[in-house]
């Protein structure tokens, strides 16, 4: 037990560790706008980011397929596969950039329109949104080489990646909004610049896992026509389910954040800085469901079922035990963080009137985060989208329809109960992975 126990916290400490200093940039982001004179600011950026992160996001199977995929191959031992998975998924985010751009561009303006924010704002959030969009190309193929390096099994790396890569993106940040007076261009070249370099810093990380695993890289044989359609259609096979999956998560996000939008700017505003918080939670989670992700895969690639078991049961102990941090933390230190984030006052009040739900959040959502990183290391994303088309369809809106006159309460009641659909259906599917462990896919 305690060679396992060891085991998953040396991986997911040092993925844990990396994945808090993502939501950090979005505090630091909401801290130094919230310090603007006006709300505007984070109020564009918060429309801005939600519109850009949804966007990115849908592609996030670049990141979790490559992940399973890749640990699957690494418990096989088959060098050739993991390479060829590399190579295959970031062509695939390459082409997957080349139609996001123009497409992007196109459709700001109904995006926009979807929030039915102030003029003011809106204008805000064109231009982070149109700023961000030249780091795109970067943000697709850094999932890829995140993704890889996770399904490696190789934690320490990502830990470098994102830590230098969110560092840097802070101290630009702070540099162009407080130094040069750039407000909220400022924060999202910060963002564009980072990307890139995170781009450059992550393909020295590949470079290195090469030398060390004595990975041989031969171009043509790694991109012949049939093999590499075949790896595609493996790829994208895998994945279909996850992009419907991630479709849906960022749909609820969304809609959470323009309804939020139509109840004023300050609710806006307000909402924007607790969900930075939870983004904390859900990052800070992922450590562990990450370990998951590739231990649970080398596990079924070596087709040890009793590994396979006791990893997943151990992460989801110490899931658990993290969510009941997160709580503490916040029930004690919730007021200091919001106080923190913004001196505007009627952000403030209108934060802390509903700062118990956050408070609430770990413990209904953690059991999700989990099994996630279980479904992706099984290649069981097919449950991950089923359970996700029933806790947004059948769980999330009907909730939020039924409590519309319930203002902001009931919206922060429908992602709760979302969140807590989402685990209880996992749960229920994740007995079927359990029963049967998916050795042979």
């Amino acid at each position: 037990m305690y060679k396992e126990l060891k085991k998953i916290w040396d991986f997911s400490w040092p993925v844990t560790l990396a994945n808090i200093t993502v939501p950090m940039l979005g505090l630091v982001d909401a801290a130094v706008l919230g310090h603007l004179d006006s709300e505007i600011y984070l109020g564009g950026v918060a429309i801005g980011t939600t519109i850009f992160t949804t966007i990115m996001w849908a592609f996030g199977f670049l990141r979790m397929g490559t992940a399973g995929l890749v640990a699957r191959e690494a418990g096989k031992g088959d060098q050739t596969a993991q390479v060829s998975i590399l190579l295959n998924s970031l062509m695939l985010g390459l082409a997957c950039a080349l139609l996001l751009i123009p497409a992007s561009y196109l459709l700001t303006g109904h995006m926009l329109g979807w929030f039915g924010a102030s003029g003011a704002v809106s204008e805000q959030a064109v231009i982070y949104f149109q700023t961000r969009l030249i780091g795109s190309p970067a943000v697709l193929a850094n999932y890829v080489i995140l993704g890889w390096l996770l399904g490696m099994g190789k934690p320490r790396a990502p830990l470098i990646l994102l830590v230098v890569a969110n560092l840097l993106n802070i101290v630009l940040d702070l540099f162009f909004v407080l130094g040069l007076g750039m407000a909220t261009r400022g924060a999202a070249l910060a963002s564009v610049i980072a990307d890139w370099s995170t781009l450059l810093l992550g393909f020295w990380l590949v470079k290195e896992v090469f030398s060390n695993h004595q990975m041989a890289f031969n171009l043509s044989q790694h991109l012949r026509p049939a093999e590499s359609w075949e790896m595609v259609r493996r790829v994208i096979r895998v994945n279909g389910h996850l992009f419907v999956r991630t479709l849906l998560v960022l749909f609820t996000f969304a809609f959470f954040t323009a309804k939020g939008a139509q109840l004023g700017d300050n609710t806006l505003a307000a909402n924007a800085l607790l969900l930075n918080l939870v983004m904390l939670v859900a990052n800070g989670l992922d450590g562990l469901a990450f370990a998951a992700e590739s231990l649970c895969g080398h596990a079924l690639g070596q087709k040890n079922i009793a590994s396979f078991r006791k990893t997943v049961a151990l992460t989801g102990v110490m899931s658990w035990i993290g969510a009941l941090l997160f709580t503490a933390g916040f029930v004690l230190g919730g007021p200091l963080l919001i106080a923190a984030m913004t001196d505007i006052e009627t952000v403030r009040v209108e934060a802390l009137a509903f700062l118990p739900w956050l408070q609430l959040m770990p413990l209904v959502a953690v059991t999700g985060y989990w099994l996630d990183g279980v479904f992706i290391g099984a290649l069981r994303t097919d449950l991950m989208q089923h359970t996700m088309i029933f806790s947004v369809l059948l769980v999330f809106l009907p909730v939020w329809y039924f409590t519309q006159d319930m203002g902001n309460h009931g919206l922060w009641l429908a992602m709760i109960t979302f969140m807590f659909g989402r685990s209880v259906s996992m749960l229920v599917a994740g007995r079927v992975v359990w029963k049967q462990p998916p050795v042979l896919h």
